[in-house]
């Protein structure tokens, strides 16, 4: 029998500090207008000189009005300090005007000190004897005040100056004292972690934590001894024990029966460590839950969602309980979404979109709390439309559907969408007032709870009505979703066909629509009698067509058409051939060879391969793998959550790169060397391809181009003199006649030897590269696909820095992981001063290689371009 946990609901109320509140009034007050001093470039030495004199003169005074007119000159001076102007020839004046008991002029005094302490080791001995004396005033704000800004000076020769400080205020009779101390020993563990050590402040905080009345005390000590500990657990066998020893039961439940005494930043470091603990039992875990449900009504978003947090860890291997959970924290989450600022409500609807992807039936029947409000902010409508498609089941899929469609439809005028269902023809006349990315990402979601598993004929229905509303980024949405839904549902291609065919070619212009399109061309071309009059005139244009992604579908789809209709297509077969032979995308020009070849094998195996039976697609592949969604809900109430990835991805450098991929070589970070030097290239699983170079969207560049293809393929024209493949002459005539290719025969010439001499001993300065990088234009800029061999080679990038420096090319700079390499390479003729850079980044996974070159001599470019790719085609070859 599964035990339940009490519910109860109140607010917490965080803890205010008593603080000197006309002191910080009387502080931020006395800022005064920084533009009033003039052009911050100024030195002002003149007014500095006399700020200096007035300063020297006020120091020794006891006269009524003094410490008002320091207050002035104390303005003054964080003013200039402020806007940039060197102020630390005051440093000496600005200390013997401390002496005095107005915590003001101490404030900013002690702002100055440490601003001018760090850089100015020397004059910051000067201020040792006056802070220590504060240490020991009568006044504990005082006190606190100067120990602060004496732990914050961060000059390691003054460490042993704080040690007597530091225990005298662990042991202070003021709570607020003793807070800034438990800080400033962490802050001497980082500038000395011996002295610290040694001085055996770690155990005088553990006292602290279990003995101090005061909670923030016992928060800031169990912050200090959490991070100290930690840093000295691999150094220290004792260090590791006390680590243990926090999650030890006792201090587990010290710290639970004195949550509520805790201000909101320390109850969520007690959350967090309690969600460190392991209970000993289930009724361990209940326990804890009913000490802590009242935590899931507190005001602050933060508690709230470390409890959540807490809750779910705990009972993740009680299944009917961890649903009890899901149940009992929906309420929370959506009070905060509705609560506070946009920045906040998102940061909140993230983990519950979070929660919603995890388990999407528990939230089901709630949708209606994730409908669209029209004044709400892009990202967070966003968000509500994927968990609207996510909750999306057979009882509510139409309501959902009928107002994802209204939402698409008008988002300006729609405070309706709140009500239940939405009818279509009613919203209609607000079709004009669009949020175009809103709309967008509503029909991809309509799309996806059509692709869903149950019946969804109306929603299809009224999806196919975006076809209808003559609006481009509605229709190119739409095609793209119809493709994919033919994928899944074949029956519907008859209703789906009768639609698509009434859209004008010329009216899509966004490449993954227009390639939709084309695919449902070529794979229904028997249904659709324009088919292939329709794939003619894109041929037509494809000089015009600067989509890859498209010509490749064009490709294919004149093939499948050409095979049901063949008189028809055969035109435009030939020509769709000849274009796609000539095209400089390596993709391209070899899927057009492949089908060349095909057809000339035998065009029934062109058939069975082409257009060969298919089967309905069931499940579409997901983006993110189970393993990162796992990763990311075990990452809970972080920024991994708002991200949608796990922390290692934009927090460790192996996973950001050596170094940021730009278009100047100035922006590296990693060191240059000289070119006798190889720098290594980091190397990373390959399932993190994505988080360096986007490789899958290549640029596209409209300029002739050099593949570097091992063979020779026909292209477009009858005076061409390229090879055909190796077939006899009249199979290959026969083929060229009837596409009307026009093709001839010759043999396959040899390469011709590098014209270009290199210098074998070049030398260029990392600067001198650098410059010349930014200043010379691209002279070259082309693709290449590397051979397996070289590709192989890869595994140790070191290899191709040796094999390029074997043909007198060099490399200055290299990084990136793998699948994604990037080089940098210079070279220089013999005959004269004259230098080629080169910019090489390799994809190992695709075999493709992006070259781009500048040079002194531009007209020699190409030429070293050939040079290049000739090195680069021997890589890895014996």
């Amino acid at each position: 029998m599964v035990k339940s946990f009490q519910l109860s609901f109140s607010f917490g109320h965080p803890q205010t500090q008593n603080a000197s509140v006309q002191s910080r009034r009387d502080l931020r007050n006395s800022n005064p207008n920084p533009n009033s001093y003039g052009n911050p470039n100024s030195t002002r030495k003149g007014e500095v000189s006399d700020l200096k004199m007035q300063l020297r003169q006020l120091a020794g005074s006891r006269s009524p009005g003094t410490d008002d007119s320091k207050r002035d000159l104390f303005k003054k001076v964080i003013s200039y300090m402020t806007i940039g102007i060197d102020v630390s020839s005051l440093f000496s004046e600005m200390v013997m005007c401390s002496a005095t008991s107005d915590i003001v002029l101490k404030k900013m005094c002690y702002l100055y000190v440490g601003n001018y302490a760090k850089g100015n080791p020397d004059i910051a001995l000067l201020t040792i004897n006056f802070l220590q004396k504060d240490c020991k005033d009568e006044d504990p704000m005082i006190r606190g005040l100067a120990l602060r800004s004496l732990c914050s000076l961060r000059v390691a020769n003054l460490v042993e100056y704080l040690v007597g400080p530091l225990g005298l205020g662990l042991k202070d009779g003021n709570s607020y004292v003793r807070m800034v101390a438990t800080i400033g020993v962490l802050k001497l563990y980082h500038i000395s972690a011996a002295t610290c050590i040694d001085a055996d402040f770690p155990a005088m905080l553990k006292h602290l934590l279990l003995n101090d009345p005061d909670t923030q005390v016992v928060a800031n000590c169990l912050s200090a001894l959490q991070e100290i500990w930690s840093l000295e657990a691999s150094q220290s066998e004792e260090a590791s024990r006390e680590r243990e020893a926090l999650l030890s039961k006792p201090v587990i439940y010290y710290f639970l029966n004195r949550m509520k005494e805790f201000s909101e930043w320390a109850q969520c470091l007690v959350l967090e460590l309690v969600a460190k603990y392991v209970p000993s039992d289930s009724n361990e875990i209940f326990d804890i839950m009913n000490l802590l449900e009242d935590r899931l009504q507190h005001a602050n978003g933060a508690v709230v969602l470390a409890t959540i947090k807490l809750f779910l860890q705990l009972t993740l291997s009680m299944t009917d309980v961890h649903q009890q959970v899901y149940e009992r924290i929906k309420a929370p989450l959506l009070t905060l979404v509705s609560s506070g600022s946009p920045e906040q409500s998102y940061a909140v609807l993230s983990h519950l979109h979070l929660l919603v992807m995890r388990a999407p039936m528990l939230f089901s029947s709630d949708y209606k709390h994730f409908y669209c409000q029209y004044n709400e902010s892009f990202y967070v409508k966003k968000l509500k439309l994927e968990m609207l498609t996510a909750v999306a089941n057979e009882n509510n899929t139409y309501e959902i559907g009928e107002c994802t469609i209204a939402v698409t439809q008008c988002f300006t005028e729609i405070a309706v969408v709140g009500k239940s269902v939405c009818p279509v023809t009613e919203l209609c006349e607000y079709a004009a007032n669009v949020d175009i990315p809103i709309a967008r990402e509503s029909i991809r979601a309509v799309g996806k709870i059509a692709l869903q598993q149950y019946d969804v004929n109306a929603i299809v229905d009224r999806l196919l009505q975006f076809l209808e509303m003559e609006k481009d980024y509605g229709t190119a949405e739409t095609l793209v979703l119809v493709k994919d839904l033919l994928r899944k549902y074949p029956q519907w291609s008859h209703d789906c066909i009768a639609v698509v065919g009434n859209i004008s070619s010329k009216n899509v212009q966004e490449p993954k629509a227009k390639a939709a399109l084309i695919w449902m061309l070529g794979e229904y071309a028997q249904e659709m009698q324009d088919a292939p009059y329709v794939l003619e005139s894109l041929i037509d244009n494809w000089d015009d067509e600067h989509s890859a992604e498209v010509r490749l579908h064009l490709l294919t789809a004149v093939m499948k058409c050409f095979l049901r209709r063949p008189p028809e297509t055969q035109k435009a077969l030939g020509a769709a051939l000849a274009a796609g032979l000539a095209d400089f995308h390596q993709d391209v020009h070899d899927r057009a060879l492949f089908y060349y070849r095909l057809l000339q094998h035998n065009v029934s195996v062109a058939e069975n391969v082409v257009n060969p039976p298919k089967q309905a697609v069931s499940v579409f592949a997901d983006t993110q793998s189970s393993e990162i969604k796992d990763r990311i809900f075990d990452e809970f109430n972080s920024l991994s959550v708002v991200y949608q990835k796990p922390s290692y991805m934009f927090t460790d450098k192996e996973h950001r790169g050596a170094f940021s991929f730009t278009e100047e070589l100035g922006n590296l970070s990693i060191g240059v060397e000289s070119a006798s030097n190889v720098v290594s290239a980091q190397i990373v699983e390959a399932s993190d391809n994505d988080l360096l170079l986007s490789t899958s969207e290549k640029e596209e560049s409209r300029g002739p181009s050099s593949n570097g293809s091992a063979y020779s393929a026909p292209s477009y024209g009858a005076s061409s003199n390229h090879p055909l493949p190796a077939h006899s002459p009249q199979s290959s005539l026969a083929i060229d006649d009837l596409l009307g290719l026009g093709l001839t025969i010759s043999a396959n010439p040899e390469p011709l030897p590098p014209s270009l001499m290199l210098n074998p001993r070049a030398v260029l300065d990392p600067s001198a590269f650098q410059q010349k990088w930014r200043q010379l234009p691209i002279s070259v800029s082309q693709e290449y696909t590397m051979n397996p061999q070289g590709v192989a080679a890869l595994t140790t990038p070191q290899s191709l820095l040796r094999h390029m420096q074997g043909h007198s090319i060099y490399c200055i700079a290299s990084g990136g992981q793998a699948p994604n390499f990037k080089f940098f390479f210079f070279a220089q003729k013999v005959e004269e001063l004259s230098t080629f850079l080169v910019e090489c980044v390799i994809n190992s996974s695709s075999c493709k290689a992006q070259l781009k070159i500048k040079a002194d001599d531009e007209t020699t470019s190409q030429a070293f371009s050939d040079l290049f790719q000739s090195a680069l085609s021997t890589l890895g070859t014996p």
